[in-house]
């Protein structure tokens, strides 16, 4: 049987073919124009400075402009169009934000979204970007400093001034510990109004602001302050300052346990504390004064943690964190020195590698000129610090161990970034194990952030007793 020849098939009308060509030209303009989708935006709002943080799958294209006369940041994020996500940012902004008064989002062009930033006061913007790093993926990132920086000692002057009046309200002081109690003495008198008054042999590190200027007449001169022999040290009539450092913070959440619990935020919890018992607190007739690297929720590079510590004198450093491991099962506290060699332990190295990550999941401006300031600042340490950051360990740790499980039973030793102060006994307390479900839910107990506040306590003014802080040099 002969089958009929089958029937040409029918060609597309040139009319078809245009609307089809459309329609796909369409679809690839708008995938062209999509770029990166936004996924979260954030501000953290510090007296030290502001960030405005935003996350997108995929880098974003920004061009910069600052007008002064009222200072305001614009910027033109290419590629993308405006997002709910982009306009959460108008309510992020919270009235007491030390440095923005508000934030404005519009679409200023297709594919083009203009952001402007307005300022309280003048500031040094910086825009810059970060690569996917940990939970992050790309980030945009405004970093809002005040033009007149805070100093770190005008910050420690101010929380004294702002404690005078209650200074008869102190806490009941641990065991070993001469608490403070009724009227402080006169101004003139405040040991803290002398160092005020004081100039440091001592120089900041370079590219510090200077030291605010203060009218007071020049106290006389003091032997300078040695570098060696803290124990041999006679007593010393001035202030002692303990420079505590609440870890990551801000863009960096630190270790997250099982149950959510931030390492941060317990951190802070637990620097509070013991800021209250130093600043109560009297030590061989000697006050004594806390001083925290960050007072809230952001991010300080490890360096300037380092640099604020020295600014301010600091006698002791003490980094609080909270340890966590990829198994459950680890368990106990711990404390660690600086090691100019090797690390004292694998575990110990591990931690130290993990902790020196701080500054990129936080996330610092890699182009900014202080970088080379920070780090000429993280690579200097003295046998003499080491030494006597050992003898503080050791007494933190026996002090821990009686009120919670230890890891290790001695002070480890790594190349801790944050503690390379040359010139102040550093140690970084691990508090517990934030991966451990048992040890998360005593780290977010009120009652245990007490003990460990008191222990650490303790352990600050034991090491004291055997080491006597030197005297500072008077200088004008």
């Amino acid at each position: 049987m002969t089958l009929p020849p089958r029937p040409a098939p029918r060609q597309p009308s040139r009319r078809t073919l245009l609307q089809a060509g459309s329609l796909v030209l369409l679809l690839g303009t708008q995938q062209i124009a999509r770029g990166a989708t936004i996924l979260a935006v954030r501000v953290w709002p510090a007296p030290e400075y502001s960030r405005v943080t935003i996350e997108s799958d995929g880098a974003l294209v920004a061009k910069q402009f600052f007008v002064t006369t009222p200072p305001r940041l614009a910027v033109d994020i290419e590629g993308i169009d405006l997002s709910p996500e982009l306009r959460e940012l108008v309510a992020k902004v919270k009235p007491d934000d030390p440095n923005i008064a508000g934030i404005r989002v519009g679409q200023n062009a297709p594919g083009v979204v203009r952001l402007v930033v307005d300022l309280k006061q003048a500031a040094m913007p910086q825009v810059f970007t970060l690569p996917p790093v940990a939970a992050y993926q790309h980030r945009l990132v405004f970093d809002l400093y005040p033009a007149a920086p805070v100093d770190p000692l005008e910050a420690l002057i101010a929380e004294r001034l702002r404690d005078v009046p209650a200074a008869g309200k102190t806490l009941p002081a641990p065991p070993t510990v001469t608490a403070r109690t009724g009227p402080q003495p006169p101004a003139e008198t405040d040991p803290l109004g002398d160092l005020i008054a004081q100039r440091s042999q001592r120089p900041g590190p370079p590219g510090a602001p200077p030291p605010p200027v203060v009218a007071a007449a020049p106290p006389p001169a003091e032997p300078a302050r040695p570098t060696t022999n803290r124990a041999t040290s006679t007593q010393t009539d001035r202030i002692i300052i303990v420079a505590l450092d609440p870890g990551h913070g801000g863009e960096d959440p630190g270790a997250i346990g099982p149950a959510g619990t931030r390492e941060k935020d317990v951190v802070l919890r637990v620097a509070h504390l013991l800021r209250d018992r130093i600043n109560a607190t009297t030590v061989g007739g000697n006050p004594m004064r806390a001083f925290l690297t960050r007072d809230g929720d952001f991010f300080v590079p490890l360096g300037v943690r380092v640099q604020k510590a020295r600014r301010v004198q600091a006698d002791l450093f003490v980094s609080i964190h909270a340890d966590a491991f990829t198994t459950p099962a680890a368990r106990g506290a711990s404390v660690f020195a600086l090691s100019q060699g090797g690390a004292s332990s694998t575990a110990a190295r591990w931690l130290a590698n993990k902790e020196n990550q701080a500054d990129l999941v936080g996330g610092i401006n890699v182009q900014s000129k202080d970088q080379h300031v920070q780090r000429a600042l993280l690579d200097m340490s003295t046998t003499a610090q080491i030494n006597d950051s050992l003898k503080l360990g050791s007494v933190l740790l026996g002090e821990i161990g009686g009120m919670a499980k230890l890891h290790k039973p001695r002070v480890e030793q790594a190349g801790f970034a944050v503690l390379k102060a040359p010139d102040i006994p550093s140690v970084l307390v691990e508090t517990a194990f934030i991966s451990n479900p048992e040890e998360e839910q005593r780290l977010r107990s009120s009652a245990y952030q007490e003990q460990l506040a008191d222990a650490l306590m303790r352990g600050i003014t034991r090491y004291f007793a055997k080491n006597p802080p030197l005297a500072r040099s008077r200088s004008v």
